[in-house]
């Protein structure tokens, strides 16, 4: 199916909607028979409402991400907790706000049924389609660096993304013969050549890829496809210039209204939120010795220290022996016995509304890190020090796409999807990881 990654997206959106509501009139059918049409009045209102509500929880599960629709098991258990979730969403809906003057136990229930049965049919079908089929987008792949290589096997893991490697040539041979460019084009139908930046420099090579863009050949350089597929960015491959290119003076103007759309929000959310946080300070004094909010300095936007809040979830004597880093999440054995509900359900987080209203930290960003652990990174990961050209988040592109980190390997990772955020942050992708931090509700990141 030659399509464009966005009309994969649209068109999973479309047959979505469309079983949405083919099991709906399935359902009014088989409940009312011919008498149909005058409960359906009644039923698409509220549905509609419900069907919205459903298509965003979607999203938040990830069940319009390329990266994830393979008919395995885990596709499998990712569309049946949002199923899941839906039921319950909607049920609550119903029974909570009666206004529409329905309460449709049995409907919803056969509903349900018929709709799982569609979806997931249609779901398996279109993972398969999409999975199958010559790739709209044939590549020529120069280079034999680590990168590349993960390039390769990512693109092999993902038909479903819509492109294949047909050739692969080394930095040398691009170097040597820059002519079976054009013979390896023509021979495999080329569309997409992706060369290493540093082969930029070559006149002859350049010249030889100028002539491509006429025969509608695009060329990207292996940074930017990489970012484009896999939505990180490879530290191996970077230099201070890509750097120069790509983050000075960036998105003044966006940081400078997202800090002030912040500071309402948290004082807002903090404020409606009081009462929750007093039971949870309560909670936190009750069950262990020791403060009810937890002080630590962190590193933040142009290495300025700052202090972050949050709910105490360890014991007192959590760091006796030093700085640590943290043991895996709620499965942290420092932690206090309301402790790992606190970080599992992410409500230990509440004081840092304090920290966004003082303009220390934002909704979205990079994680700030402890100073001890910043000194070490920086030696030990290139350009670690570029994440704090923004200020740092609560949740960030990292934490929704990457397991918990505890470790300078896991840092390095991390990084990469950081510096991601950093050159392409927006509303829209700051809307985008507000939303998809709830996807831990179905899937941990890989």
């Amino acid at each position: 199916m030659k399509l464009s990654n966005k009309s994969k997206i649209i068109l999973l959106f479309l047959g979505d909607t469309a079983a949405l509501y083919t099991g709906l009139f399935i359902m009014l059918i088989i409940r009312y028979g011919i008498s149909y049409p005058q409960f359906a009045s009644s039923h698409l209102p509220p549905f509609t409402i419900i069907f919205v509500a459903w298509l965003v929880i979607f999203y938040i599960a990830g069940l319009y991400d390329l990266r994830r629709l393979r008919n395995n098991l885990d596709f499998l258990k990712i569309l049946g907790l949002a199923l899941l979730v839906n039921a319950l969403v909607a049920a609550l809906f119903f029974y909570l706000i009666p206004a529409f003057g329905i309460t449709p136990k049995t409907n919803l229930f056969v509903f349900m049924a018929i709709f799982a049965c569609i979806e997931l049919y249609w779901r398996r079908s279109i993972n398969g389609i999409l999975s199958s089929g010559e790739a709209p987008n044939k590549i020529l792949l120069v280079g034999a660096s680590k990168t590349s290589t993960m390039v390769e096997q990512y693109i092999a893991a993902s038909p479903q993304l819509g492109y294949e490697i047909k050739a692969r040539l080394t930095e040398e041979a691009a170097h040597a013969a820059p002519q079976e460019l054009a013979h390896l084009i023509a021979k495999f139908k080329i569309n997409l050549v992706v060369v290493p930046r540093n082969l930029k420099n070559d006149p002859k090579l350049t010249n030889a890829l100028y002539n491509l863009l006429g025969q509608g050949v695009e060329i990207h350089d292996l940074v930017n496809f990489y970012e484009l597929i896999v939505r990180k960015v490879p530290l191996a491959e970077l230099e201070e210039a890509w750097f120069l290119e790509n983050m000075m003076n960036h998105q003044k103007f966006y940081d400078q209204l997202k800090a002030a759309g912040e500071f309402l929000a948290a004082l807002i959310l903090g404020i409606a939120l009081l009462p929750i946080e007093l039971l949870i300070a309560l909670l936190v004094k009750l069950t262990s010795p020791g403060p009810m909010i937890y002080k630590q300095v962190r590193v933040g936007k142009n290495d300025r220290t700052f202090t972050l809040y949050k709910f105490r979830t360890m014991k007192i004597d959590a760091e006796k022996n030093g700085p640590q880093w943290k043991a895996g999440g709620a499965k942290d054995p420092r932690l206090t016995p309301i402790g790992g509900i606190l970080v599992a359900s992410h409500l230990d987080e509440l004081p840092q509304f304090l920290n966004i209203i003082k303009g220390e930290l934002s909704f979205v960003g990079p994680r700030p890190e402890r100073p001890e652990f910043v000194h070490l990174l920086k030696e030990k990961v290139p350009y670690y020090d570029i994440r704090h050209l923004v200020k740092p988040g609560v949740t960030g592109w990292a934490q929704i796409n990457y397991r918990y980190g505890a470790s300078v390997e896991d840092s390095y990772e991390k990084l990469e999807y950081d510096i991601y955020y950093i050159k392409n942050r927006s509303i829209f992708l700051d809307l985008a990881i507000f939303l998809k931090t709830l996807k831990s509700f179905f899937v941990n990141p890989q």
